[in-house]
């Protein structure tokens, strides 16, 4: 069977590619993250929330031109119909709907279904093929309540009040999930955030997410940031920057950080399993809901959840896409 997109996410009807890891003259882009969303495209048809995270990492003149599309909107071309819907993984996040004759086709980009404020809530769609991620494709994965990983670091700042907590996130989506998870538990202090962090929290705030006070993390006093908490990314804490800091406590938050090895590699003492992603269950349960014949898996964990695909009577395949990281490209999903 053909289907209106091929296997390099391409959508001949249209001439667009989604997500594609080379400059195209029409790109759908699902999410700012770099693996996903990449400069120099002619144009570039995303959610508005995509759009200014792209503005804001590369440029305002980082593509050619710009065309937002709203969720729930729907842009009709040449008999092709294009729609977005909420992907749940960070602000503006879309899992691409390609409609035509008859045939309905889903690229989920990156998602999460786990609640989020800091990101629109995950939709299903009903769809003839769909084409998945599976970062945590493997039935080991079973992330954990995100509020009980917030309890633990908390609980490990009042246990330690002598001590500074570096909290190792990537810039965009996760630090803003890790704040208002914070916020939510209970925290009302002052967050510190490492400069590579202060753009991108600053526009989910103008895009209508409330973080609270946040504080730049340098130009403080050692000894003011005892029983602090920092928001960083993973490398400044490995880093001579983190030397500025009172004893302090290496935290990361990924869903990575389930792997008690990967862990210990990154000196982790305090790790986090908050992830922006699907666990196993939570792809076999989308998989399902969307009533798709035919499943192909993209980066991540492909062969495992292609054979319980198979298990379930669908057609299934991995596909090799060029550029896509598990991590979101900054080593903190």
């Amino acid at each position: 069977m053909g289907f209106i997109i091929d296997r390099e996410l391409y959508v001949p009807a249209i001439d667009a590619w989604i997500d594609p890891s080379q400059p195209r003259p029409r790109a759908i882009v699902t999410h700012g993250h770099a693996d996903h969303a990449r400069a120099g495209h002619g144009a570039v048809l995303a959610t508005p929330e995509t759009i200014a995270i792209m503005k804001v990492r590369y440029g305002p003149d980082c593509a050619g031109r710009f065309e937002p599309l709203r969720f729930g909107e729907a842009l009709d071309l040449a008999g092709t119909r294009v729609s977005l819907y909420p992907a749940g993984h960070i602000l503006g996040s879309a899992q691409v709907l390609i409609e035509a004759g008859g045939q309905r086709a889903v690229v989920t980009g990156d998602y999460k279904r786990l609640p989020d404020r800091t990101a629109e809530a995950y939709e299903p769609v009903a769809c003839d093929l769909l084409v998945t991620e599976a970062t945590f494709g493997l039935p080991v994965f079973q992330h954990p309540r995100p509020e009980d990983e917030i309890g633990r670091l908390l609980k490990s700042v009042a246990d330690q009040p002598e001590r500074c907590h570096l909290v190792g996130c990537y810039a965009l989506g996760k630090a803003q999930r890790v704040i208002a998870l914070l916020r939510d538990a209970g925290w009302e202090k002052p967050i510190y955030l490492h400069g590579a962090m202060a753009r991108l929290c600053a526009l989910y705030e103008e895009l209508g997410v409330p973080l609270g006070p946040l504080l730049p993390a340098t130009g403080m006093p050692k000894a003011a940031m005892a029983g602090e908490i920092v928001i960083a990314p993973p490398s400044a804490i490995r880093d001579r920057w983190s030397r500025r800091f009172p004893d302090p406590v290496v935290c990361q938050a990924s869903g990575w950080m389930s792997v008690k090895q990967r862990a210990r590699q990154a000196l982790v003492e305090l790790p986090l399993v908050i992830s922006d992603h699907c666990d196993w269950g939570e792809l076999n349960q989308s998989i399902a809901e969307s009533g798709a014949g035919t499943v192909w898996v993209t980066h991540g964990r492909e062969d495992a959840l292609v054979y319980w695909c198979r298990k379930q009577g669908l057609e299934a395949e991995p596909l090799a896409l060029p550029g896509l990281d598990d991590d979101g490209g900054g080593g903190g999903e």
